[in-house]
């Protein structure tokens, strides 16, 4: 495609350091950051998501940062909508823009677009949520199997979300999920460069407990307990604030709900670095733990 236009992506597993890196690309670039971070949208959730700091959202212009509560209706089709929008605002008078988070699907929705599905049944849904909290995530795993084995080996069977929007479309439609996905790119009017940011496994792990430490010292456990009540919310399944739930529901101690934090911080970051690995067409990688001029290597490739 021929245009001037360029998208940079800054991917990455949780704890890496793009949130930084995104910073300092923008302000050499004298750009603007899209956030694709499906939880730091959400205005309630300001310790647990690891979002920009007050400081960090003043350097650079960030959108899609606290722009939806967690009572709102979100998903990635509308994201896409919005994001686009923005986008294509922005690029009216700037050359390049950034595009950052861990979001896999929400970043692909940027790049490549993503299906339309069709309408699910009201009934189907709730059907399918009260089975999967009386009979757990292994009832949908089986479904999933049943229904659609080439999703399954795809799917990440531990997104009991992913797999629940799955299971509604393929009940609701009497179609497999697979067939419901063209697999068609759109055609967008900007290039993409895909920036992924490696360390070594023990790098990142050492980060991230690092990082569930400073959250604490911050409040983590104070943001959860004044949203406990809101705990069946889907944005409150999420990392740092389900353990906590927990702990306050006496269900485990509180040096157990931090230790799972962490380690199912760490579990989540494998799953974004599986992902990246299995979803990506074409990326250059950068080694964060031993670069002394990260900013420079991302400017070389663009």
């Amino acid at each position: 495609m021929m245009t001037s236009k360029n998208l940079i992506y800054i991917a990455g597993p949780t704890g890496i350091g793009k949130t930084e890196i995104s910073i300092s690309l923008a302000k050499e670039l004298n750009t603007e950051i899209i956030s694709c971070d499906s939880r730091q949208f959400y205005k309630e959730l300001k310790i647990g998501t690891s979002p920009p700091d007050d400081k960090q959202l003043e350097e650079v212009k960030h959108h899609f940062i606290y722009n939806k509560s967690i009572h709102d209706k979100y998903n990635v089709g509308m994201y896409e909508d919005d994001a686009i929008k923005k986008i294509s605002e922005l690029f009216t008078d700037k050359e390049y823009l950034i595009l950052v988070g861990g979001s896999g699907l929400y970043a692909d929705s940027i790049m490549y677009g993503i299906d339309k599905f069709p309408k699910v049944s009201e009934k189907v849904r709730s059907n399918l949520r009260n089975a999967y909290e009386e009979k757990g995530i292994e009832f949908l795993q089986i479904e999933i199997k049943r229904l659609d084995p080439e999703y399954y080996s795809k799917v990440d069977l531990n997104n009991h979300v992913r797999l629940l929007r799955a299971l509604e479309l393929m009940k609701s439609s009497g179609k497999s999920f697979s067939s419901m996905r063209s697999g068609k790119k759109k055609n967008r009017d900007f290039n993409t460069t895909i920036i992924n940011l490696e360390c070594s496994r023990e790098h990142l792990y050492t980060r991230i407990n690092n990082r569930v430490e400073e959250m604490l010292e911050k409040g983590l456990e104070s943001e959860v307990y004044n949203l406990r009540h809101f705990k069946d919310l889907n944005t409150m399944n999420t990392v740092g604030y389900k353990e906590f739930i927990d702990y306050f529901e006496n269900k485990i101690s509180y040096d157990v709900a931090i230790e799972k934090i962490k380690q199912n911080t760490r579990n989540y970051a494998k799953r974004q670095i599986t992902w990246i690995n299995n979803q990506m067409i074409s990326w250059n990688s950068i080694n964060t733990q031993y670069s002394n001029k990260i900013i420079n290597e991302i400017i070389k490739k663009l």
